[in-house]
């Protein structure tokens, strides 16, 4: 089967099934990891993961996979705060949707026990598309922390993204995608965050990919900035291509990424994840065309949802997948 011109894909998150959480397994883990990856099957999309399931833990069902996953496993970090502490993470600028830190950084960091390539080792068995592999970018991790060793967010980012980088090597996943939702809300570090991020994408065998969103915790947008803001950033990454939201945020700021190297390919979020409402295919190939008609139809090689599903109803994720691939095949004529 060829390749379209333009490919489908999902972010990451999806929801986890509720048999999962209420009863947690190792053969529940790998049932769920199935029907996740069976049912972007039967959508059609290009490319398929693991719905970040790889990291549900079985003794912390509740666990929150994106930050804790990476964080608990290390060393160097504590996760017992103090009163004092957990009010010094308070304090941190940008941070006021987490109550609490994901640890604290008492010493030098060291991989621990994290295992990625075990994650992902569950995976390739389970489907015969290519998959998609992601990690939680390390200036993101990096935030949640309260860091009482570095005294210097730079250097704490360059010893995660080490880290990571070092799992990474050991993946053999056709996309390996690293997610940012906290610069996105902090230009100012526009100038030096490309670096970290490079490190764990330089590291990939296959295709790199950086999500790039708003934030979505609870439905909620949480932080407010401008693409034209990060552009430099952008242009920096070692990328092969990008994920970008664009479906709830509207799509005015397109002509921004006309000065986007032509080295990035360029992914589009057509899909809205804080929307209940599953888009019809003829939505989403208007939106196709819409970004098209911005930046040519060339320049478009992936659409996406704006983030992940976690928050939906599986049966609402389910939809808009679908619809995702008919928009696309609509745009596309096939």
């Amino acid at each position: 089967m060829s390749v379209p011109a333009i490919r489908t894909e999902t972010v990451g998150s999806y929801p986890t099934p509720a048999w999962l959480t209420a009863m947690p397994s190792r053969p529940a883990l790998r049932d769920a990891l199935l029907v996740v990856l069976k049912t972007q099957e039967l959508a059609g999309l290009d490319v398929v993961g693991d719905g970040e399931l790889a990291r549900f833990d079985v003794n912390h069902p509740d666990t929150n996979g994106m930050i804790e996953f990476f964080i608990r496993p290390l060393g160097g970090v504590a996760t017992d705060l103090t009163p004092e502490e957990r009010a010094a993470f308070r304090q941190q600028p940008g941070m006021g949707f987490r109550k609490r830190p994901a640890g604290v950084v008492r010493e030098r960091l060291g991989t621990g026990t994290l295992d990625l390539p075990t994650s992902f080792s569950l995976l390739p068995s389970l489907t015969g598309r290519p998959l998609k592999f992601t990690v939680t970018s390390p200036y993101m991790l990096a935030k949640t922390l309260l860091d009482r060793h570095y005294g210097d967010l730079r250097a704490l980012c360059a010893d995660l993204a080490a880290i990571l980088a070092d799992q990474v090597r050991e993946i053999d996943a056709a996309v390996i995608q690293v997610d940012e939702a906290n610069l996105t809300g902090h230009p100012e570090d526009r100038g030096w965050a490309h670096e970290p991020i490079n490190t764990v994408l330089d590291a990939a065998s296959g295709n790199t990919a950086v999500h790039l969103c708003f934030g979505n915790y609870g439905g909620s947008t949480i932080q407010h900035g401008t693409w034209r803001d990060l552009l430099p950033f952008l242009n920096a990454l070692h990328a092969d291509h990008l994920l970008l939201e664009f479906a709830r945020r509207g799509y005015d700021e397109l002509d921004v990424l006309r000065d986007l190297r032509p080295q990035i390919t360029l992914g589009v979020g057509v899909i809205d994840i804080k929307d209940n409402e599953a888009e019809t295919p003829e939505i989403v190939a208007d939106r196709i065309q819409r970004a098209a008609g911005v930046l040519g139809p060339d320049r478009i090689r992936w659409v996406h949802p704006d983030c992940g599903f976690w928050m939906l109803p599986r049966s609402v994720a389910d939809r808009k997948m679908a619809s995702l691939v008919r928009g696309r095949d609509l745009f596309l004529g096939r």
